[in-house]
């Protein structure tokens, strides 16, 4: 029997019988396959913290401003583009595009929010964001979570909280600029503005991570057709990683649509308190990524994924028990913090603010223990975010149409429809991770905590 000696990693041969007897034909379980191949350097050193702030400056750009400032339908729209592309992004990451794919996204991201300042009609208010800008944005997402997860052999958990809390600290950015800059110089010059920010963030991503991102492989062009890789569509593991994550997401987005609304018709709030508290819950949301990813790089990713998907359910169930201003905003507030004795006193307040936010990076930093294959990490990866990301979009538009079944106007949204909505598939989302967990120790002879 012949051996695959894996010389990289200075580690021992590898024999070819265990390849075969791999959940997946073919594939071999090694978190380094691959990398020097791609030209990936996962030593220690300056470079890789460089890296990370590289990538915080791309999930900062990809807060996507629709959420704060556009219409809710476009946001829809925009994202329909944005996951429906994830597996072509991840396949030509694992070819060796990222440079080419950071570029063209970067640009078209930054020309789509330029647009929108130009447009007049709704008709070029689609095609600027929902299109030009959304499509730059599916550019980035995968590739970019793929090449923080090659880079970081050791420290995935942590290095992804970070990078990816970008996205709440760009949506605190983004929308203060927004509000204070929308009285005084108007909504075109405003968003020029935003674009302006965009544009620099994004030079200064492309200047840190484009000496460092992978060579393109030369490979045969029947490789480069196989979009999606069929071995995927086989693995049980993938399959349930996928569905845990559908569910799990399906009632994540859920309350950040309907927080201002709930602020403004329950607790008579103005529409500025209201986006002041989604500022508070993008606060939350960072210490929670950071702080649950740090647990994750001593303690394993699998453990506090699943606590904080059941946890962040718990709290769906909850949400509308927050009858006061003053409650709201505590809970907001403190709920990052993770100390158990304020879990336990503003249990039933708010929202998954902090906790559901580690809901972004522990998942993928638990993927590549998924893909027994690093050098198709994003291939496997841009498929199940297109199958399981999905989710996003339906969510919003379930919770509206079950919220409406009490009334037809705002003052008579039944918000326990929805909180009942969004709490149930949460829980149901982390038991299938527990599931998750028993199948990776059982076929991918995971040890318990990882």
């Amino acid at each position: 029997m012949s051996t695959l000696s894996i010389n990289e990693a200075g580690r021992s041969s590898v024999s070819a019988e265990r390849a075969e007897s791999s959940p997946v034909t073919g594939y071999i379980d090694n978190e380094d396959h691959g990398l020097a191949h791609q030209g990936i350097d996962t030593s220690s050193g300056f470079r890789m913290p460089i890296r990370i702030l590289g990538a915080f400056f791309v999930f900062f750009n990809g807060t996507y401003i629709c959420f704060w400032v556009l219409p809710k339908l476009l946001c829809a729209g925009v994202h329909s583009i944005f996951y429906l592309i994830q597996h072509i992004m991840g396949r030509l990451f694992d070819l060796g595009y990222y440079r080419t794919l950071l570029i063209t996204g970067s640009c078209l991201a930054t020309c789509g929010t330029i647009s929108l300042s130009f447009s007049r009609e709704y008709v070029a208010i689609i095609l600027s964001q929902g299109v030009c800008t959304g499509l730059g944005f599916g550019l980035l997402y995968v590739p970019t979570i793929s090449f923080i997860n090659k880079c970081f052999p050791q420290k995935r958990a942590l290095a992804l909280g970070i990078a990816t809390s970008g996205a709440p600290a760009g949506g605190i950015v983004y929308t203060t600029i927004f509000n204070q800059l929308i009285t005084k110089i108007q909504f075109a010059w405003t968003v020029r503005v935003l674009g302006l920010v965009m544009c620099l963030l994004f030079l200064a991503a492309s200047a840190i991570l484009l000496p460092t991102s992978p060579r393109r492989k030369h490979s045969r062009s029947t490789e480069k057709m196989k979009v999606i890789d069929l071995r995927a569509l086989k693995d049980i593991p993938f399959w349930s990683y996928t569905l845990a994550n559908f569910f799990l997401y399906l009632g994540y987005i859920t309350p950040y649509f309907y927080i201002p609304t709930y602020a403004q018709t329950r607790l008579h709030t103005t529409s500025v308190f209201a986006s002041n508290i989604l500022i508070i819950t993008q606060v939350s949301s960072i210490i929670g990524r950071v702080a649950t990813t740090i647990i994750a790089h001593h303690f394993g990713s699998m453990m506090p994924w699943i606590f904080c998907g059941t946890l962040s359910g718990v709290l769906c169930l909850c949400w509308t028990t927050a009858d006061t201003s003053l409650r709201f905003i505590a809970f907001s507030a403190f709920y990052g913090e993770f100390i158990l004795l304020k879990l336990v006193i503003y249990l039933l307040l708010n929202r998954p603010g902090g906790v559901s936010g580690a809901l972004i990076p522990l998942p993928q930093s638990v993927f590549p223990h998924i893909c027994p294959n690093q050098a198709v990490l994003g291939t496997w990866l841009g498929m199940a975010q297109s199958m399981g990301s999905f989710a996003s979009l339906l969510g919003p538009p379930v919770a509206g149409l079950l919220g409406s079944l009490q009334g037809h106007n705002n003052s008579k949204i039944s918000f326990t429809n929805i909180q009942d909505f969004s709490g149930s598939v949460m829980i149901f989302g982390a038991i299938q991770l527990v599931g998750l967990w028993y199948l990776l120790c059982k076929k991918r002879n995971k040890p318990r905590i990882f």
